[in-house]
């Protein structure tokens, strides 16, 4: 085979073995990949041995990748394959943008890098993401971190922050940070104080409040260009101290909302008090929030702005800018805020919590963030299912914590294989005349395809010993039957004797099934679950077939619910709870 004609067939084993893998809870198989891509490409059957050992290896570098990972992939390259392939129903689509046209959207996220995403967050950068997309554009990151004294910037968070994003399964186009764009922001403030729309006043903080109050008009705008510029030069080479001089725009003194009666553009930070994460104390007159967001939006080309109602004065503050400077203003588009029943959103209630020992850090369970969401094993596709579902509406949403679960229920439903999991375990004997039980369970009853596992229990001292939950033991005394799950159905004895009394695999109607653990093979397990105020762990056994998880895998446990595998080690296999 030639290069190019070699390509191509390893794009169509990638995109089978990423799709198969994703049906088939993260491991795909090389005889369906290989049975897929003989039905795409029937004229390779001539050559389907050479062609094998490429699927392996192809398979086998998918099945090494998370979940996430793979509909990633498939998300940026196959997208129409993935929507074919979901059995999730049709997606909500995105009302269209104003003014959009195919090919010149530019979106943006703009966090600030003083804390991890959460649910909220998601909002902005989802609907900004998905809108580039549409219509074919580009879509750009950029830090807000101008601000070290007030909303000081911590360094891993702009690490954290991509990670975040990635895991949402958003690529961007371009990323910017603004506080190594400063010069930038320096040449439009002096720009502006030339043209006479902005000035360097003087003024105590309490004053400029009073006379924004009054609606007074501040005296330091009467002053002409020529002094501003000295004044501003001041401010530039450190000769004002904090507080002493802010650089105003103009505005009207008695606009309706005082906060935009000529609203402060930069002001004086010490940077040897509150030094900044990324540039240190090389700068100390830094640009407030809506003059940099002004300056970027026009220069980075942004077409539309997607952000939280909370910034409608910000646009009006904004608006000025690009007045002033003759630009045309971007499209803003304001949406209501996300709450999530149950869960804690706010920035400052959750860095309180974490400071207080509160909560174990930004992934803690109860917390609304993405990290605590993915550690519990919320998939990004139901986090997209929801920000889409809510869309763009003005009023605020208050979403159940119930609705995100049915979402992210619908994926799961279909990836995680079921294991058996035994809280708070007690022994129990069985009695039969038999050598040997044995039990032959699916990995998953709607998907035979995923195989089986048989465990084989052998008679030790007369009889078969077995874990059951703590939790079943008084009823599985008063049941006059109880169905031991893929195994055998058992009568109480004399506790902790139980007779077998069915060794077939069906199930009658109405009978009481409790899962089990053999004695002599099981696995250590520890879930840890958030039950409102509190984090609880649960012990128990597992069944064997655990060992074969990896990190980060999902699994259903019979008769418990959802959960995540976060690692392994001397605690055993220890899992988040995630929903039932």
């Amino acid at each position: 085979m030639n290069m190019k004609r070699e390509s191509d067939i390893e794009d169509i084993i990638l995109k089978h073995a990423l799709l198969n893998a994703l049906r088939h809870g993260g491991k795909a198989r090389t005889d369906a990949v290989v049975k897929k891509l003989l039905a795409e490409k029937p004229e390779l059957r001539k050559n389907v041995r050479e062609i094998i050992p490429l699927v392996k290896e192809i398979v086998k570098r998918v099945n090494q990748k998370s979940l996430s990972e793979i509909e990633g992939i498939i998300r940026q390259r196959w997208p129409d394959e993935l929507e074919a392939k979901k059995e999730t129903g049709k997606k909500k689509e995105l009302p269209p943008l104003p003014e959009a046209e195919e090919g010149r959207v530019v979106t943006r996220f703009a966090p600030n890098p003083d804390f991890v995403l959460h649910l909220g967050s998601a909002r902005p950068a989802i609907l900004s993401y998905a809108y580039a997309r549409k219509y074919r554009g580009r879509f750009i990151l950029r830090f807000e971190d101008t601000d070290p004294k007030t909303k000081p910037p911590v360094l891993e968070a702009y690490e954290l922050i991509r990670e975040d994003l990635r895991w949402l399964n958003i690529s961007w186009d371009a990323e910017y940070i603004q506080s190594q764009r400063m010069e930038i922001y320096y040449q439009h403030a002096q720009e502006l104080i030339k043209r006479g729309y902005a000035y360097v006043c003087t003024h105590t903080p309490e004053e400029i409040r009073r006379m924004r109050r009054e609606g007074i008009a501040d005296p330091c705008s009467n002053h002409p260009p020529e002094i501003h510029l000295e004044k501003w030069e001041k401010m530039m080479k450190g000769e004002y101290g904090e507080g002493e001089a802010v650089l105003r725009i103009k505005t009207d003194p008695k606009h309706p909302d005082p906060s935009v009666r000529d609203w402060i553009a930069f002001r004086i930070i010490d940077t040897e008090k509150y030094p900044h994460p990324l540039v240190g104390s090389k700068y100390v007159v830094w640009p407030t929030y809506n003059f940099a967001c002004a300056i970027d939006d026009h220069l980075l080309g942004v077409t539309h702005i997607l952000r939280a109602k909370e910034h409608q004065t910000n646009t009006v503050k904004q608006s000025y800018i690009y007045k002033y400077l003759g630009w045309e203003e971007p499209v803003a588009i304001h949406f209501g805020r996300v709450g999530l029943e149950g869960t804690i959103l706010s920035k400052s209630k959750i860095r309180a919590g974490i400071e207080r020992g509160l909560y174990k850090g930004w992934d803690d369970p109860r917390l609304g963030t993405l990290r605590a969401l993915r550690r519990r094993g919320i998939l990004p596709q139901a986090i997209w299912d929801l920000i889409l579902e809510i869309g763009v509406k003005p009023s605020s949403a208050r979403i159940s914590i119930e609705n995100l679960h049915s979402m992210n229920r619908k994926y799961l439903e279909h990836i995680a294989n079921r294991y058996m999991f035994v809280p708070g375990p007690v022994e129990i004997k069985l009695k039969w005349k038999g050598d040997t039980l044995k039990a032959r369970i699916p990995y998953h009853p709607s998907y035979p395809e995923r195989g089986y596992r048989t465990i084989v229990l052998s008679k030790t001292g007369g009889s078969f010993k077995i874990f059951v939950p703590r939790r079943d033991l008084d009823r599985m005394l008063r049941e006059r039957e109880t169905r031991l799950l893929g195994l055998a159905t058992i009568k109480p004895l004399k506790f902790p004797e139980f007779e077998v009394v069915d060794v077939s695999h069906e199930v009658r109607k109405g009978q009481f099934v409790v899962q089990w653990v053999p004695v002599d093979e099981n696995v250590k397990v520890k879930v840890i679950k958030a039950e409102k105020s509190d984090v609880v762990e649960i012990l128990g056994l597992g069944e064997k077939s655990l060992e074969k998880l990896n990190v980060d895998a999902r699994a259903q446990f019979f008769r418990f619910g959802f959960v995540r595998l976060d690692s392994i080690g001397e605690e055993g296999h220890v899992f988040y709870y995630t929903h039932s």
